[in-house]
C-alpha cells in the first residue's frame, strides 16, 4: 500500500504535463488564429484558386471555363507560342536586375553596418537616416525619382552639367542607363532595412572574439574575414534571401520610372505577368507564369540556404 501511494503522484506527473502542454498549445493556437485566418484566406486560398486557373482557359467573360491541363505551362517552353518570346525577355530583365541590385544591396548595407558599429558620434541620427526612405512607399520614391532623373529637366542632369560633366544622360529612357537608374534607386530607397539588420547582427557578435583575434595579431582585414563574416552567417541568409526575394519580385520602381522601356528591356516578371492578367484579362497564363517564376524563386532560395549551411558547418 506505501508503494502505491507513493507511486501514485509520479504515475500522474507524465499527464499533468501533458495536460498542461497541450493548454498551452490550444493557448498559442488561440493567439495565432486570426493571423492563421488571414493567412489562409489570402495567401492559402488564392495559391490553390491560382493553381487551378493556371490549368484551365479561366476568363472572366466565361461561364463555364474548361480544363486543358499543363497547356499554359507548355506554351512558355514552346517558341513561337503567344506568351513564349515576351515571358522569358521579362525573366532575363529579372535576373539582370537581380544581378546588378543584390551585390549591392549586400554590400553597402554591410559598409555601412560596420562603420555605424564603431559607435561613432550621431551614430542614432546615421541610422534613422539611412533607413527613413525605406518606411516610403514606391510610389513616393518612383515620383521624386523621376523629376530627378528627367532626361530634360530633371535636377541630377542640371547638376552634372553645372560640373562641366554631361547633362542630357537619358537616365531612364535609353540602356544601360535605365538599369543604372533602377539600381540606384533601389538601393537607396532599401539598403536602410539590410544595414539595420546586420548592424544587430554585429552587435551580437562576442567581442571577446575581437579580443582574442587582435592577441593572436591579427589585423582589420583578417578581422572581418575570420570574425565578422562567420559571424554574420546567419544573419547574411536571412538578408541575402529576402534581398533576392524582393529585387526578383520589383514592379514599381520600373513601372514609374522606366515604363518597362526602352523596347520593353526594363519590363520585369511581375510586370508582365500584371500586364496578362489585370489588363489583357488572360488570366490563365499569367497563373502559370506565377508559378514559374515562384519555381525558379524557390530553387534560387534552397540553393543559397544549402551554401550559407555549408559554409556554417
Amino acid at each position: 500500500m506505501t508503494n502505491l501511494a507513493t507511486r501514485l503522484p509520479s504515475s500522474r506527473r507524465p499527464r499533468a504535463a501533458r495536460t498542461g502542454a497541450a493548454r498551452h498549445t490550444g493557448t498559442a493556437y488561440l493567439f495565432l488564429a486570426p493571423f492563421l485566418a488571414l493567412f489562409t484566406v489570402f495567401v492559402v486560398a488564392p495559391s490553390i484558386f491560382g493553381l487551378w486557373i493556371s490549368v484551365t482557359d479561366w476568363s472572366p467573360f466565361k461561364d463555364t471555363q474548361n480544363f486543358i491541363g499543363l497547356q499554359n505551362y507548355i506554351d512558355l517552353f514552346t517558341p513561337g507560342s503567344i506568351t513564349f518570346g515576351d515571358f522569358w525577355q521579362s525573366m532575363g530583365a529579372t535576373g539582370i536586375f537581380t544581378v546588378l541590385s543584390v551585390p549591392c544591396l549586400l554590400i553597402i548595407p554591410l559598409f555601412i553596418a560596420i562603420l555605424l558599429n564603431n559607435n561613432i558620434r550621431g551614430g542614432t541620427a546615421f541610422r534613422a537616416i539611412f533607413f527613413a526612405p525605406y518606411v516610403l512607399g514606391v510610389a513616393v520614391i518612383g515620383v521624386i525619382w523621376k523629376y530627378l532623373l528627367d532626361t530634360q529637366s530633371g535636377m541630377l542632369n542640371h547638376i552634372l552639367g553645372m560640373l562641366g560633366l554631361p547633362s542630357d544622360i537619358p537616365w531612364t529612357v535609353d540602356v544601360p542607363w535605365a538599369w543604372v537608374s533602377l539600381v540606384i534607386v533601389t538601393v537607396w530607397w532599401t539598403l536602410g532595412f539590410n544595414a539595420v539588420i546586420l548592424l544587430a547582427g554585429l552587435k551580437a557578435i562576442n567581442p571577446d572574439l575581437y579580443e582574442a583575434a587582435s592577441l593572436d595579431g591579427a589585423g582589420m582585414i583578417r578581422k572581418f574575414w575570420s570574425v565578422t563574416l562567420p559571424g554574420l552567417r546567419p544573419v547574411m541568409l536571412f538578408v541575402s534571401t529576402t534581398t533576392i526575394l524582393a529585387s526578383a519580385n520589383m514592379f514599381g520602381q520600373s513601372y514609374i520610372l522606366t515604363k518597362g522601356g526602352p523596347a520593353n528591356s526594363t519590363r520585369t516578371a511581375i510586370m508582365y505577368i500584371s500586364d496578362q492578367g489585370l489588363s489583357q484579362n488572360n488570366m490563365a497564363p499569367a497563373a502559370a507564369m506565377s508559378y514559374i517564376l515562384f519555381a525558379f524563386l524557390a530553387v534560387i532560395s534552397v540553393i543559397n540556404f544549402r551554401l550559407q549551411r555549408e559554409k556554417t558547418e
